[in-house]
């Protein structure tokens, strides 16, 4: 029997790109169904525009096409997160739903596993329609974390890639809420390789990943992946109260030795409490964010809940993953 190969796309809000979408797959994946099964998986992520009608008239007429309805829109990451734990393939490709990432570029993917590779990045060699603020922001990310990390990340890569079934199984055994997939799949090890392409600007829609969500996303992968930063506010501590001793031993130099009444240029000491203070806020909100993802975790709440799933899926693979509940399959 040919092996499976299986394709997640998470959706939020993209109605312009759904059909576009749709005809790219017909015209990439006829040759390689030739050698292959797909399976095309697509995770409704809570969108509030008619995505997941659109999905769901081509699935009825698409074998092997399953949507994967979510309650509500839980993120991209556990989008993904979902789709892999649906996926039933021998290897499972994550890509976004925006047209960004080039469909041809799945077969280079499937080339590289076939010649014995677990995971295989695509990695960007041009981002196109990208702001410069964007793309340094993205290169000083992934060089920061890297070397507070204990675990190498690649730069200049997406969620676009190839996972062999044995990292998915892996995978599946995360149970994180705040997710950095990106790094999951580096911390899981196994073989791993890149191709490189060119990601195309986007043509249609609005980008979901706001400057806000971006910050998020950096931060829950270097919290999630690294305690550097709780070690390094106890040393700014140290540096802080090492420079207030010198402070003091100078005040008392000058009071008993120089004879002077007064220290001048207060208004620089109330700036410095003012910028110590500030210091503090910003320290204990980084403590904070640490004891918010341990507060999450403790919760112990589902990573996400399908409303219902549409289409067939393939039954070659066990699917159960206990993450899920209010799980409800519409009929054919």
């Amino acid at each position: 029997m040919k092996k499976l190969i299986s394709i997640v796309f998470p959706v939020y809000n993209e109605s312009d790109n759904i059909e576009p979408l749709y005809r790219a797959i017909c015209q990439t994946f006829d040759s390689i169904r030739k050698d292959y099964r797909i399976e095309l998986i697509f995770v409704n992520d809570g969108s509030k525009d008619n995505s997941f009608d659109l999905l769901t008239k081509l699935a009825n007429k698409t074998p092997g096409m399953v949507i994967i309805n979510l309650s509500r829109n839980f993120g991209h990451q556990i989008a993904l997160t979902a789709g892999l734990d649906f996926a039933a393939g021998d290897a499972v490709i994550t890509m976004d739903s925006d047209l960004q990432d080039p469909l041809e570029v799945c077969k280079q993917l499937i080339n590289k596993w076939q010649a014995g590779y677990d995971v295989v990045y695509a990695m960007h060699r041009k981002r196109k329609g990208e702001s410069f603020f964007k793309r340094i922001s993205a290169n000083w990310f992934y060089k920061i974390i890297n070397h507070l990390a204990d675990i190498d990340i690649p730069q200049n890569v997406g969620d676009f890639r190839l996972l062999d079934r044995n990292v998915v199984d892996e995978l599946k055994k995360f149970g994180e809420h705040q997710r950095f997939l990106r790094g999951l799949v580096s911390y899981a090890g196994f073989n791993q390789t890149s191709i490189t392409f060119d990601r195309d600007s986007r043509q249609r829609g609005e980008t979901k990943y706001s400057l806000a969500k971006m910050w998020r996303l950096a931060l829950d992968g270097i919290t999630g992946f690294s305690t550097a930063p709780i070690h390094f506010i106890s040393w700014l501590g140290y540096v802080m109260s090492g420079a207030s001793l010198a402070g003091l031993l100078y005040i008392i130099w000058n009071k008993l030795f120089e004879h002077s009444q007064a220290i001048h240029g207060w208004a620089i000491v109330a700036v410095s409490v003012f910028f110590i203070g500030g210091v503090q806020l910003i320290m204990l909100g980084l403590i904070g964010n640490y004891v918010a993802r341990t507060y999450t975790e403790t919760q112990n709440r589902p990573l996400y809940i399908v409303a219902s799933i549409h289409g067939k899926k393939s039954d070659t693979k066990s699917t159960d993953t206990g993450r899920s509940s209010s799980l409800r399959t519409s009929p054919q």
